[in-house]
């Protein structure tokens, strides 16, 4: 978990949990960064380590990240979670994908349905 320069791990957790530090290892299968510049750094089955210490959380990703061009501007898919009631683009994507409706159409099924996946596709086939 962490180097503790020849420290004996099980003396270096209850150090931590004297100090109030709790630390997790979270079973991530893919963790995305997206940058400012328009890429993305994926991290596909990274080691994921998350540490709470003062009401505060730290994430320490541990792998080899490939790059990538974003599949949307990063301001877009900022102001699209903002929106209490929007439907997520994925959503969308995804109904359209599956029942190869325009992109207005799936997006009024999700209304429709309250944003439920499965009955938005049935609900368009």
């Amino acid at each position: 978990m962490f180097g503790g320069g020849g420290m004996n791990p099980r003396k270096m957790e209850q150090m931590m949990e004297q100090m109030g530090i709790d630390v997790d290892e979270l079973d991530a299968t893919e963790v995305i960064i997206r940058q400012s510049d328009g890429t993305e750094l994926v991290f596909d089955d990274p080691d994921v380590t998350r540490m709470d210490a003062r009401d505060q959380q730290t994430y320490q990703i541990v792998g080899e990240p490939t790059e990538r061009e974003a599949a949307e501007p990063a301001e877009t898919a900022e102001s699209e979670e903002t929106a209490e009631d929007a439907i997520p683009q994925s959503d969308v994507d995804l109904v359209r994908e599956r029942t190869g409706a325009s992109e207005d159409d799936a997006r009024d099924a999700l209304e429709a349905t309250d944003g439920d996946l499965a009955a938005a596709i049935d609900y368009l086939e």
